[in-house]
């Protein structure tokens, strides 16, 4: 109920809302000290109404970051490959979910995300407490388990719209908070995380 609340909100942006949203959200993201002094970030290709990352990606990938975009496995968890600009992309289209842009080279497998500095994950909203709402399909809730199997600490960052830091979503034990939230007009700390 709450996740199709925020995708309607979503889905009544224009283009041009998405767009202008996308620049000023690669803008404040760089901004972050985090992806400052990253060498490897784990990002993904937003999809749709999504706030937009290809500007941040490109950005980074121009700062020399490796980059690391997901690929959807067909048990939902993700593989990863390198991004190296936006014709290394491929629009795979996943049975009756929607299609997603994925890396077309190499793939470095599930854990190759374990090496990441900084990950930055899609969601619908985050709380105070750093909690985010994700799409439901668990694949990221994959990723956060694996890195802490590893023992790997990234930065772990959601890229939202300014209304999608709300209050209170509902948590459940395994998930993980975020470190931070970027939004077109600013960055949210989360103490602790």
């Amino acid at each position: 109920m709450l996740r199709r609340e925020f995708l309607t909100v979503r889905n009544r942006l224009t283009a041009d809302d998405v767009r202008e949203a996308a620049v000023a959200l690669a803008d404040r993201a760089l901004e972050l000290p985090e992806l400052a002094h990253a060498h490897t970030v784990a990002a993904y290709v937003s999809v749709g109404s999504e706030p937009g990352t290809l500007t941040l990606l490109d950005a980074l990938h121009a700062r020399g970051v490796d980059v690391l975009l997901p690929a959807l496995l067909p048990d939902n968890d993700l593989d990863w490959g390198a991004y190296d600009g936006e014709g290394s992309l491929a629009r795979v289209q996943h049975g009756g979910k929607m299609a997603l842009f994925e890396p077309s080279g190499k793939r470095l497998g599930p854990d190759a995300v374990t090496a990441a500095d900084v990950v930055l994950l899609p969601g619908l909203a985050v709380d105070g407490r750093g909690m985010r709402l994700g799409r439901g399909g668990g694949s990221y809730d994959r990723v956060l388990a694996r890195l802490e199997r590893a023992g790997a600490h990234p930065a772990l960052v959601v890229l939202l719209y300014d209304s999608e830091v709300v209050g209170r979503v509902p948590a459940e034990a395994h998930d993980r908070p975020v470190r931070a939230a970027v939004t077109p007009s600013g960055v949210r700390r989360f103490p602790g995380n």
